[in-house]
């Protein structure tokens, strides 16, 4: 087997990256791309194994990818897909190195975060691309002796060869030009003294009954000595930059983040009738925040969540054969949705086919999903049914999806039962109705809501006691007065329960 040598590094006048390929890592980043996007890597940046590499001084999150490197061995311009595997020449295994402190100096270029000398580790060995299926290569790193990244390439977001004919539409891929083709979910941050591996093998033995390997990428961390110059951006971190370094804020040794929809705004969310925060809302002049229509699988179930969002457009077959096969919309959707997330979906209020069907539907409830909302109709109802999370529809249908629509976008801002929902809306949501509440103002509403209903609690039991409703519902000054002499009342009754 041929090695990566300096004459490898010398040939390569151009490296190119992808942001995200994997599902594992756009499942924890939380985010799933419909087009592969790129960044480039300076040439400068390469180095062969063994070779060290520099945690420059007054950097704290030096991370680590694991990769698999494409090898240009034909020179590809405006090549398609089905043509596009016969212009790589070989597979290596790469380490995308990068210091976070840099992030915000680049305005997304990641040229000073990810371009410094030694950054891209390639090799040790080179398999020929002739000798092995792309869609069957599996990509391992260690950290310090510990397996900390384990994928194969068989679902990925975009196989090689899309990647190699995208970027061959703009620009002339030469030979010995490197493309990093992702990383999957575990990658992390290295400090000094530590030593970081990656190898790429082939999933299945080739003919000879023999595995393919690179053999193992070896980069051992060493620390800067230099400091930054003054007249240049400087190093700086926060808790997010570490949050996205460690791949979690868990592994960042971070506390639990306090969103928009802390655990006590949720808990208030959830003690409050939908129809109070109809009524707030319509005061503050939000009178088309209903999602209306539909019937639910959980009637008994209130749930309150973030929005995720998932459009489609009407069918056009010409479109479908790009759009709807594969890791489409609807299936990055399903896949990315997060703990206690309400995915929404914009079927233009099409009853004509089913939008989600058991087995999605039971992805996103292992994803832990708060329920799926559809302004569509659903398949397997039977079995969508029988789930403990939620489903919002419009009506039962056993037609799959190609029928009437094609998954087309995802985190948007939609339409759905005839209300607008962004992604990171509230959605609140039980058998009286689905409303759909700005984050903004969320915290204000639900304090009225509760303050409402406390008034309500009263008019209900003087209205029991006989009281008419005039003057009463709404109150008066004088009944105004009373509320305030019972109300507190309850809070000495209260009180005084709480010493006992």
């Amino acid at each position: 087997m041929e090695h990566v040598n300096d004459d490898t590094l010398a040939a390569a006048r151009k490296v190119v990256a992808v942001h995200i390929n994997y599902p594992s890592r756009a499942a924890q980043r939380g985010r799933t791309p419909a087009q592969p996007s790129y960044f480039l890597k300076p040439s400068s940046s390469l180095a062969l194994t063994g070779n060290p590499v520099e945690r420059p001084a007054g950097c704290e999150l030096l991370g680590y990818e694991g990769e698999i490197a494409l090898i240009i061995g034909k020179s590809a311009r405006r090549v398609g897909i089905e043509d596009a595997w016969s212009h790589v020449a070989a597979v290596t295994a790469s380490n995308d190195l990068g210091v976070y402190d840099l992030r915000y100096a680049d305005k997304g270029s990641n040229l000073r975060s990810k371009g410094g000398d030694g950054f891209t580790p390639v090799g040790p060995g080179l398999i020929p691309a002739d000798t092995v299926d792309p869609a069957k290569l599996r990509i391992r790193t260690w950290h310090n002796g510990e397996l900390v990244q384990d994928d194969t390439t068989g679902d990925l977001l975009f196989p090689f060869a899309r990647l190699v004919a995208d970027l061959s539409q703009l620009l002339t891929l030469e030979e010995g030009d490197i493309i990093l083709t992702g990383t999957p979910a575990g990658a992390s941050v290295a400090v000094p003294g530590d030593v970081l591996e990656v190898e790429v093998s082939t999933t299945t033995a080739g003919a000879d009954g023999v595995e393919l390997t690179t053999g193992r990428l070896v980069t051992t961390v060493e620390e800067g000595t230099t400091p930054f110059a003054g007249f240049g951006a400087l190093p700086k971190t926060d808790d997010l930059q570490r949050e996205e370094a460690y791949g979690s804020r868990e592994a960042a040794g971070l506390p639990e983040a306090q969103g928009v929809l802390t655990p006590e705004l949720k808990a208030k969310l959830e003690s409050v009738a939908t129809a109070t925060l109809s009524s707030q809302m319509r005061k503050r002049g939000l009178n088309n925040v209903s999602i209306d229509g539909l019937q639910a699988t959980r009637p008994d179930r209130r749930v309150v969540g973030l929005a995720r969002t998932l459009r489609y457009v009407p069918n056009r077959e010409d479109l479908f054969k790009t759009y709807g096969g594969g890791f489409n919309a609807q299936k990055r959707a399903i896949d990315s949705v997060n703990e206690g997330e309400i995915l929404v979906m914009e079927a233009r209020g099409e009853k004509g086919t089913g939008t989600v069907g058991d087995i999605l539907a039971l992805r996103a409830q292992v994803r832990g999903a708060a329920a799926i909302i559809t302004d569509g109709g659903v398949r397997d109802f039977t079995a969508v049914a029988g789930l403990e999370m939620p489903t919002y529809f419009a009506n039962p249908h056993p037609a799959v999806l190609g029928r009437r629509h094609i998954p087309w976008d995802t985190d948007i801002t939609i339409a759905c039962g005839g209300a607008t929902v962004q992604p990171g809306d509230i959605i609140v949501a039980d058998s009286d109705g689905i409303l759909v509440i700005p984050p903004a103002i969320a915290a204000e509403l639900v304090d009225d809501c509760i303050q409402q209903e406390k008034e309500e609690a009263f008019i209900f039991e003087m209205v029991q006691q006989g009281n008419s409703v005039d003057g009463l519902y709404p109150m008066n000054a004088g009944w105004q007065a009373r509320y305030e002499e019972w109300e507190a009342g309850n809070l000495k009754s209260e009180k005084g329960n709480s010493d006992d």
